[in-house]
């Protein structure tokens, strides 16, 4: 597993990926909280916080992390290595946590550098310093998590096709599902009577919770979880090979 993960991370940045990856969040989501006028502009909203990232950062994640994961095992079908790698001495099991980590690891080093948007808007504050900054660590860790339950939905969309643009389509339409659109369904009429199952089912309402700054284990339980079912569901499409 540990090769995967390496061989992953390398990838990334051999290619560029990551860095282009790094520089694609951190202009678009410092264009809205700086540059473009509005609610999500920090300046013209006159507060201390950094609300307006934890906004954004969802919707970009929503497509910057299928873009990352989309040859993940699309590229492996396409070029045939992946029946090279089923026959080493490494588990389906394995290969997916590789593939899977070695996103993760990406995304928190693309979040790293969000930091000096915290730092700014600390700087900024008056009196310095006047920013929650319980509530802004626990909405990093929020999207940390979040972005964590793209990546593995973004590995099962990739190991379901050849194709990097419909894996990337898959991906996209998955996150957007279960950010946005299991919560719109469950204000629908016809599910009144299961709306607080589906809206627990929803990435979305979990987020929220984290990012009030109470790190509460039910929601940590569920981005686990959620994590967990798309890599399961990713190593039986890969068993389903040898059926």
């Amino acid at each position: 597993m540990y090769a995967i993960f390496i061989k992953e991370l390398n990838s990334f940045f051999s290619s560029l990926t990551g860095i282009i990856a790094a520089i694609v969040f951190l202009v678009i989501s410092g264009l809205f909280i700086w540059v473009f006028p509005g609610e999500l502009n920090v300046l013209d909203g006159g507060y201390a916080t950094l609300d307006s990232l934890f906004i954004i950062a969802p919707w970009v994640f929503m497509f910057l992390i299928p873009a990352l994961t989309m040859r993940s095992f699309a590229e492996e079908k396409r070029t045939g290595t992946i029946e090279l790698l089923l026959t080493r001495p490494i588990s389906e099991m394995q290969l997916v946590l590789g593939k899977f980590l070695a996103t993760v690891v990406l995304v928190l080093i693309i979040l790293i550098p969000a930091a000096i948007f915290f730092l700014s808007v600390y700087l900024l504050g008056n009196p310095r310093g006047n920013i929650d900054v319980g509530g802004t660590w626990g909405s990093f860790i929020g999207l940390f998590f979040l972005a964590s339950a793209y990546a593995s939905m973004g590995i099962f969309a990739s190991n379901l096709t050849r194709n990097h643009i419909v894996a990337f389509m898959i991906a996209a339409l998955l996150c957007f599902f279960m950010f946005v659109g299991i919560g719109t369904m469950s204000s629908l009429y016809i599910f009144k009577k299961i709306e607080y199952g589906l809206l627990w089912l929803s990435i979305h309402e979990h987020y929220r919770s984290i990012s009030r700054g109470v790190i509460d284990t039910r929601d940590l339980y569920y981005f686990a979880g959620l994590a967990a079912f798309f890599i399961m569901l990713t190593r039986f499409v890969l068993q389903s090979r040898k059926w």
